[in-house]
Order: C-alpha cells, then structure tokens, then sequence
C-alpha cells in the first residue's frame, strides 16, 4: 500500500471520530489543548487499536481464502463507505455531552472505530506493514479529533454529515482501486 493510499485510509477512517468530536466540542463550554488532547487520545488510541486486532484475526485465516482477499477488501470497504454515506444523509441524534469520563468516551471510541477493525483485516490479505500504518492511522485519528473539538466548538455541527460523507466516498473509492488492481485494470 503506498503512502497516500494510508493517508487516504487514515483520512477516510477518522471522520466517524471527527464528526464525533465536533459533537463533543459543540457540548463544550471551554475547549482546552487537555480537553482536545483527551478526546484525541481516546479516538486515535481505538482507530490505531482496531485495524491490529483486525489484522491478528485475517492474518490467522489470510492463507485460506487468498484466492477472494481483493473481493473481501473491495466488499468491506464498499459496505463501510456506504454505511458512512448513509449516516452522514441521515444522521441520527449525537450524543452532546461534554463529559470526557471513561464511561461516556469508551462507546463512543469503540463504536467510531467499528470500521478500522474491517480494515485491519483487508490490511491482512494485502500484507500491509501493520505497525506503521496503525501508528499512522491513529496519529491522523486524533490530529483530526483534536481539531474536530475545536471546530466543534467554533461553528457547531456544520460540517459533521460533511465529514462523514467526504470518508464513506474516500473508503468507496479505495476499495474499488484495490479491486481494479488484482483484476489488472490498474
């Protein structure tokens, strides 16, 4: 996987948590760099933990079904951009409470990054260098979340379904070039 492709993944991967984050800044009287640098850590910290277990769970079952790894990619990250898509149409009601406390931020870590857990799989089948692209991948999930709050804060949930969509298209899109190339089109 070259570079801008994992720039692309981890861009696509930390909108779930960037919208949320916007949420979260919205329902913050004060945002500080300590509140910002907390939510980061919380979403970054998951969107790096995911695509591992991901990759330990495909990389016990890669050499078994190597012949459809492409399709399984291309399928996950299809059904992942469209479900982003789809929730950025239709948002439901965000929770906007400002509490940082363990209780709130686990749900909301665990379920912003459901998606990076498929992609640590789709990670397995085409052997990506794991460390560094989930190092990468979370660095990007809290930069982005850090200033997700901020953002938040400033101008409210304006740009949520925008991010949303803007990562369901660039996950849409990887797929399908992940499929064109082991089908020779690419």
């Amino acid at each position: 996987m070259a570079f801008w492709e994992l720039m692309l993944l981890a861009v696509g991967l930390s909108m779930d948590a960037f919208a949320v984050a916007i949420c979260k800044g919205l329902a913050m009287d004060k945002v500080t760099l300590k509140r910002a640098a907390v939510v980061g850590l919380w979403f970054g910290g998951f969107q790096g933990l995911m695509p591992l277990l991901g990759w330990l769970l495909g990389s016990r079952f890669a050499a078994y079904i190597t012949a459809v790894d492409h399709w399984i990619a291309f399928a996950l990250l299809v059904l992942l951009g469209i479900n982003m898509i789809r929730e950025a149409r239709c948002p439901d009601e965000e929770d906007t409470n400002a509490s940082l406390a363990f209780r709130v931020m686990l749900p909301m870590a665990v379920a912003t990054s459901i998606d990076a857990l498929a992609v640590g799989i789709t990670f397995a089948f085409l052997e990506v260098s794991i460390l560094p692209a989930v190092c990468f991948i979370a660095a990007t999930t809290f930069l982005l979340s850090c200033i997700g709050v901020k953002v938040g804060n400033l101008c409210g949930t304006r740009f949520q379904s925008k991010a949303e969509l803007l990562g369901g298209i660039i996950l849409i899109l990887l797929g399908l070039k992940i499929l064109l190339e082991h089908l020779g089109v690419l």
